[in-house]
């Protein structure tokens, strides 16, 4: 069984071996294999996936046994693993200048080496709730509840940083190290209360102690044929009443297994060890502590920096930091990152690793970025007929190019698929993997009407729920349409859009861009006023001549509408006002109905070539009481229509939805979703990766990206509205959940709920069975509804939080079709890496008008962006250091984020992230696109514009995505500065915008009526309200020049590099030192990729990538070498530490080779002013 089983990984056969510790294999190494990579399965290191039924009973039932085995021995007698040994050695040496040589010794603790003892110590074992001056938890039927005592918190003056080792920012607090020794005696030595384990309140033998859990948060991504993947070290260490937030954390990175283990001991692992070392203590008992008594001077000896961070006391009771939450760290030059929370916040605990394990990628050479993203996959609706033509052969649906597609065939697909697959003597082939998935011939045809997919020499059954794959990766499924009205036969495309959205504010729409558009979508019918006139008036547009509808002359002859030669796509253009048109069309254009343009596109989308002129006779109207209706019937299926919520209109006209018909081949993108928060990324020479998809992806160098969670901590805001977040009630319809700000609602709550029938309707069906289940069992038992918000002052919370699995995790079939379809379209072989580097930058903007904050402080206008707008490098770094935001529902303010948005995560100075960013930007030749949430000008969009331009931009190419291109046919238009009243408003800052052409032109691909969704108010916001427009684009800049003078005073801006030193100086004084603008050639030409490969500053970062990397080296070849000497034989055996040892030094070989320097040409290298 599997109690059995969970008991008997933690007992030791080995007599070499130390007493009490599991023969697990390392969780970490299980995580390698198993995390990123598409084609991976289920990470068990994460407790994914999660069990049900009997079997999670069984889970449970043997954690409960292992705990109280567990509880039997004294953690005073286990010796300290290896990871425990190097950071109490690190404190010790550390601190010895102001401790006398005392040495810091960590308290005994229970280790968590087994996924879940956290879940199961965080409440009673015989009781379902736990009540601690921190927090309220519950067990819920859904999973556990936990209400910590404030529902969120703020991120200003949190951050406190020990002198010593790195230079801290102007935005931290500086603290003494004599205060940090302080601090670190009173958070290893809470009181009993805090100590309190709460599995075992109410028993009759309650323990207290300390619980601890070993992390390996992720470095630098696996880009396979190019490096592995690395991570750091993390020990997260907390008192027995705070395990919830262990729980908390286990659940976002995973458990890195027991640490005595040798498997699990970093040192040993050279090819995987990043060689950095952190760790998180929680301390909610250092708020208590007077600054006076950890060691802080009087006012009257205190400096200037000391008095700015209230480092010093006048009154001998002032708490320190006024009593309020704080962490505070201290970071080495060693690799070294040890922190202290004084709060239970779970966010806080989260972002505290993420911080770490950025400080890890500044060491490293690569990017830690708060980021969300997804591979997007077109997608359209072929209706009831599929057959191969150029939307199958081409890149995507509208794919431009005159060049003759290379056929594909089934022949060369099954060479490239091989063992994988299964072929059948009908002519198919069977996903040895996922049998409901079909490989088919080029000529395939597959239609509703017959329920068969056919093709010269056989057939097969059209089944809903499979897949059936074209030789060119293309692929296509018979779904039931979104209103479930009748079945439609859905394709998509075999190549993504990988859209990356980093440094993306709070609020920005980070995690909005990976979710579906499916759920913003509502459903009605085309209307017909008249039958007879109106179908004289389509047929009228059908049969006019259009080639005098341009102002300069085309050149040849277009086809009929009705013609299979003109695309829907094409119509819709034609029939949308452009300024390419005569104002004589465009004229005739507004004349038109929208009932009529309705008809046009619906008689083109059903229109059969067997019908000849006949098609009014296919259209027609029901008869309701001897009266014709108003509702359009094809062949008697009455038709249905969907919309789009784009934004509301402002409260003066009614606050209502503003609603646009989308096309009727419309089918949102397939999304696998790549990040959502914490992301590491690396810079690839695009020569350096073999089977990218050369057709599209021509950057020079290439972003490949990983995310570090595994579980995200979600705020699901449209959840309080039922039905209106379908992931959400369908995760927390789920077992096992985490969750936060939430109501408990008690099994006689729930019945309440099913009983009022009509609202209780309005829940998707998951989240009522779960309900009605509650409801059923004991009265008294809790469950949690996704649309009960914990009330806070009598008012719902704006900040609920869950933990969702990702949700790449739980779509194997998707993520299998993904690197196959990519391989056929490639012409890879399959058993190959397939890569999907980022080709897309879409950073988010909060955006508000005037508002302020609930205290009353006013907050300036910021919405003076369009929904899409490109900025050229030196505008996007001036946004990009500053990172300022409206009103964000997760936080208490409004401002500058700092840097990236990682101004709370962030414990360096900021230079080596953007130093680290902007070169990265330069030589991959990225484009900057940022998108708009909350409010452009005064009307309100919230995330609904986050959602819609993935859609958009996975249905362009890479060459229409191209800036060159979207400019020379005006699609962007250039924002220039206004001259108001004498002086200069920098509205050049905002840099170019969508123009109508852009809206016409892509944004027909996926509405029928796209010049309506961004009229001319949205596209150009100065037009709501003119005067909240200059004072907005004064908020940015004036934001802008604040934030630069920071990097001057605190003396940082001495380590930026060239272009970023230069743009900080114009943002600062208009100017750089040499006389320079931000428009002048001179700092134009040191963002030109050409001229940073030759400069010595980027050569530098090269030759300090070697020297890092040799020194991790040899320092894990020095750690293998001592364990090959000092371990037992079976140890060394164990982990084939000889095997280890002899990669290492090849590698070692390798790195300090002249080659090795030359390799990194196009990488950004590493930050020489990190360098020891």
């Amino acid at each position: 069984s599997s109690r059995r089983l969970l008991l008997k990984t933690n007992r030791s056969t080995d007599p070499a071996r130390q007493p009490n510790l599991p023969e697990a294999t390392s969780p970490a190494q299980d995580q390698r294999k198993n995390t990123m990579s598409l084609e991976g399965s289920w990470p068990t290191s994460g407790g994914l996936p999660e069990p049900t039924g009997i079997k999670r009973k069984e889970r449970d039932d043997a954690l409960v046994d292992l705990i109280h085995q567990r509880l039997k021995v004294d953690p005073a007698t286990e010796k300290l693993a290896p990871v425990d040994l190097r950071i109490q050695k690190f404190l010790s040496e550390h601190l010895s200048v102001v401790r006398e040589k005392k040495p810091v010794v960590l308290p005994p603790m229970m280790s968590l080496d087994q996924y879940g003892m956290a879940r199961t110590l965080s409440l009673p074992e015989g009781a379902n709730t736990y009540t601690s001056p921190l927090i309220k938890s519950f067990r819920c039927h859904n999973g556990v509840l936990h209400n910590p005592v404030n529902d969120k918190r703020t991120t200003a003056g949190v951050f406190h940083v020990a002198e010593g080792g790195y230079p801290i920012a102007h935005d931290k607090k500086a603290v003494p190290l004599l205060t940090f020794s302080h601090l670190l005696d009173a958070a290893l030595n809470p009181d009993d209360q805090t100590l309190e384990l709460p599995f075992t309140v109410g028993s009759a033998n309650p323990k207290k102690g300390w619980v601890k859990l070993l992390l390996r948060p992720l470095v630098c991504p696996s880009v396979p044929g190019y490096t592995s993947e690395k991570t750091m070290e993390v020990r997260f260490i907390a008192p027995g009443s705070m395990v919830a937030n262990v729980d908390f954390v286990e659940s976002v990175f995973g458990n890195g297994g027991e640490a005595r283990l040798v498997e699990n001991d970093a040192a040993l692992d050279v090819e995987h060890w990043s060689g950095h070392t952190g760790c998180v203590i929680l301390a909610p008992q250092m708020l208590k502590l007077k600054k006076k008594d950890v060691g802080l001077p009087h006012w009257d000896a205190a400096t200037e920096r000391q008095r700015r961070d209230g480092m010093a006391w006048k009154d001998p009771n002032e708490k320190y930091n006024d009593g309020k939450a704080f962490k505070i760290c201290v970071r080495t030059h060693e690799g070294f990152f040890i922190t202290m929370i004084a709060d239970n916040y779970f966010g806080y605990c989260k972002k505290e690793v993420k911080t770490q394990l950025s400080f890890a990628c500044n060491l490293t050479g690569t990017e830690e970025e708060h980021a969300g993203g997804a591979l997007a996959f077109a997608s359209i609706s072929w209706g009831s007929y599929f057959h191969e033509d150029y939307r199958v052969q081409r890149p995507n649906h509208h794919f431009e190019s005159i060049k003759k597609a290379q056929p594909y065939t089934f022949a060369e697909a099954l060479k490239l698929l091989g063992s994988t697959v299964t072929k059948k003597p009908e002519g198919y082939a069977v996903d040895n993997k996922f049998p409901d998935v079909f490989y088919v011939p080029e000529d395939a045809i597959a239609t509703t009407g017959t329920g068969m997919v056919t093709w010269k020499g056989g057939e097969m059954t059209l089944k809903p729920g499979c897949l059936y794959v074209h030789p060119s990766g293309y692929n296509f499924r018979l779904e039931k349409r979104l209103d479930g009205r009748g079945w439609h036969i859905c394709g998509t495309v075999a190549e993504p859009f990988n859209y990356h959205k980093p440094a993306t504010v709070s609020g920005g729409g980070k995690s909005e861009v990976s979710k579906l558009l499916s759920d913003m979508i509502t459903f009605g019918t085309v209307r017909i006023d008249s039958v007879k006139k109106d179908l004289a008036y389509v047929d009228m547009i059908l049969k006019r001549k259009y080639h005098d509808r341009f102002k300069v002359p085309q050149q040849g002859q277009e086809p009929p509408i009705l013609s299979p030669q003109s695309t829907y796509g094409s119509i819709v253009k034609l029939l949308t006002p452009s300024d390419e048109y005569t104002d004589e069309y465009n004229d005739w254009l507004e004349t038109i109905p929208p009932v009529i343009r309705s008809l046009v596109f619906l008689v083109k989308r059903v229109y059969k070539q067997k019908w000849g002129k006949d098609w009014k006779s296919h259209i027609s109207v029901m008869s309701v009481d001897g009266r014709d209706g108003d509702v359009a019937y094809v062949d008697g299926q009455r038709v249905s229509v969907q919309y789009l919520r784009v934004g509301q209109e402002e409260k003066s006209m009614g606050g209502r939805s503003r609603k646009f018909q989308l096309r009727h081949d419309f089918v949102p993108a397939s999304k696998i979703q790549t990040e959502d928060d914490i992301s590491a990324s690396i810079i690839v020479p695009r020569t350096a990766l073999s089977n990218t998809n050369a057709e599209e992806v021509l950057h020079p160098s290439l972003k490949m990206t990983q995310n570090c969670e595994l579980r995200l901590f979600q705020r699901p805001d449209d959840a309080i509205k039922r039905g209106a977040d379908t992931r959400c009630e369908e995760d927390m319809a789920g077992d096992g959940n985490f969750m936060s700000n939430f109501e408990p609602l008690t099994g006689r709550q729930a019945e309440g709920l099913t009983q009022h029938a009509v609202k209780f309707d309005e829940f998707t069906e998951p989240m009522q069975k779960r309900l009605k289940r509650a409801a059923a069992d004991s009265p008294t038992d809790y469950v949690v509804s996704s649309a009960n918000f914990r009330l806070v002052n009598g008012k719902p919370t704006a900040n609920p939080r869950y933990l969702q699995v990702r949700t790449d995790f739980g779509e194997p079939r998707a993520r299998h079709i993904a690197s196959v379809a990519a391989a056929l379209r490639r012409r890879v072989p399959v058993t190959e890496a397939v890569h999907f580097p980022v080709n897309g930058v879409l950073p988010g903007r909060r955006n508000n008008p005037p508002d302020q904050l609930a205290d009353g402080t006013p907050i300036r206008p910021l919405s003076v962006f369009n929904p899409l707008h490109y900025q050229e490098l030196p505008e996007l770094f001036m946004d990009l250091i500053t990172s300022v935001t409206g009103k964000s529902p997760s936080t208490t303010g409004a401002g500058s984020e700092a840097a990236l948005t990682k101004g709370p995560f962030n414990a360096l100075t900021y230079v080596a992230d953007l130093n680290s960013t902007l070169v990265g930007f330069i030589l991959s030749g990225y484009a900057g696109f940022s998108t708009a949430a909350g409010y452009i000008g005064r009307t309100r969009v919230d995330h609904d514009i986050s959602l819609l331009i993935p859609e958009v931009m996975c249905r362009m190419s890479e060459a229409e995505r191209s800036v060159k291109h979207l400019i020379e046919t005006g699609c962007l238009e250039k924002v220039e500065d206004i001259q108001l009243s004498g002086r200069a408003v920098y509205a050049s800052r905002l840099g170019y915008r969508i123009t109508e052409r852009f809206v016409n032109r892509f944004l027909g691909r996926i509405f029928e009526s796209p010049a309506e969704v961004f009229n001319s108010p949205l596209l150009r916001p100065e037009q709501q309200d003119w005067a909240m427009f200059v004072d907005g684009v004064d908020n940015l800049v004036q934001a802008q020049q604040k934030a630069a003078q920071t990097y001057i005073d605190d003396g940082s801006i001495k380590d930026a590099c060239p272009p970023l030193k230069a743009i900080l100086y114009c943002m600062a004084n208009g100017k750089t030192p040499e006389g320079y603008t931000a428009d002048s050639p001179q700092v134009r030409d040191l963002f030109k990729r050409e001229n940073v490969l030759t400069s010595a500053w980027y050569l530098e970062r090269l030759a300090c990538k070697k020297r890092m990397e040799t020194k991790r080296l040899q320092k894990g070849i020095e750690s293998l070498k001592n364990f090959i000497k000092t371990a037992s034989p079976a140890d060394a055996k164990r982990i084939h530490a000889e095997d280890r040892l002899k990669a290492a030094e090849a590698e070692y070989k390798k790195v300090t080779s002249e080659q090795y320097a030359k390799s990194l040409v196009g990488t950004a290298g590493a930050e020489p002013c990190l360098e020891v």
